[in-house]
């Protein structure tokens, strides 16, 4: 059955890249979306931030320890704009990055996020900046995620309540992608299938092979 990682309920880093409208391209260059998924695509989030021409390592906040280990993300509003790439939706989750945390996200970055695996949750301006603050001024502080119940326990001890499509929190509550919804009811397509045969059999029948008409009309000819 088609799978995606089931996300249940998740505890970790959250790292603070509080900026406004972070697009598909920071979050991964183009010019890596060419390479295979084996090649490591944690390696290229936020690849221009996090690296100079020579490939060293800047003082980007997801280059320093322990926010090097996050498994979750905050970020602004209108996160994931611009282009569909889901190569960024790879790249976060290989990155170890599960749920991103902001005010709002681009549409078709949010659907793809959802169809992959990766929670996005969108929270408040206000808790957002006052959560930001707290990361930037606790490094290491976590953040709790529970899909069942909806809610984000912050490292304060606040809980906040986040909304989501009915259908698609089931989808990752089970770990199942649209081909595993579809794979669900196998049993009752092949009964379907064999259904159909059984009334309409003439379709199922093995047809002749069709014969070389170049050829039948030169022999026609001679």
């Amino acid at each position: 059955m088609s799978a995606v990682a089931a996300f249940t309920t998740f505890t970790a880093v959250a790292a603070p890249v509080f900026q406004a409208n972070v697009d598909t391209d920071k979050l991964i260059p183009h010019k890596f979306l060419r390479k295979p998924l084996s090649a490591g695509y944690r390696n290229f989030l936020f690849y221009d931030q996090r690296f100079a021409e020579d490939g060293s390592e800047k003082d980007f906040i997801l280059n320093r320890a322990p926010f090097d280990k996050a498994g979750i993300l905050l970020s602004g509003r209108n996160f994931g704009c611009g282009s569909t790439r889901e190569g960024a939706i790879y790249a976060l989750q290989d990155f170890g990055i599960r749920c991103v945390i902001a005010p709002s996200f681009g549409d078709i970055f949010y659907a793809n996020c959802l169809q992959n695996g990766l929670l996005p949750v969108v929270i408040g301006d206000a808790q957002a900046e006052k959560l930001n603050a707290h990361l930037e001024a606790h490094p290491g502080a976590q953040v709790s995620v529970d899909l069942a119940a909806q809610t984000v326990t912050l490292p304060y001890g606040e809980t906040l309540r986040f909304e989501i499509d009915a259908q698609r929190k089931e989808q990752l509550l089970k770990g199942l992608d649209d081909i595993g919804i579809t794979q669900q009811y196998s049993t009752q397509i092949d009964q379907f299938e064999a259904a159909h045969k059984k009334r309409q059999p003439w379709l199922f029948r093995a047809q002749p092979e069709l014969t070389d008409t170049r050829a039948t009309l030169k022999e026609g000819v001679s």
